[in-house]
């Protein structure tokens, strides 16, 4: 049996935008991937679950703009955590 692939779906930081992550983590799961929905969280919080969860992708929400500064954080803590 094939391996189902892996997502991680997050909220970036106290982003309040919740329609979008919620509406992409269901598509993706009626897709037939596993998801792991984390809701709020900040960029250490969503590198440590994607590490532990040894998911595929991680999937970023954001309305407000954080994500100029939170996602290239969450990046660089991910490459640390893998190199």
């Amino acid at each position: 049996m094939k391996k189902a692939i892996r997502v991680v779906i997050a909220r970036l930081g106290m982003d309040a935008h919740w329609r979008g992550s919620v509406v992409v983590a269901r598509a993706i799961r009626d897709a037939g991937m596993e998801v792991i929905y984390l809701g709020n969280q900040m960029p250490e919080a969503i590198v440590e679950t994607a590490i532990q969860e040894d998911v595929n992708v991680i999937g970023l929400s954001t309305l407000s703009g954080n994500h100029l500064e939170l996602a290239p954080e969450v990046v660089s803590l991910y490459q640390d955590q893998i190199e």
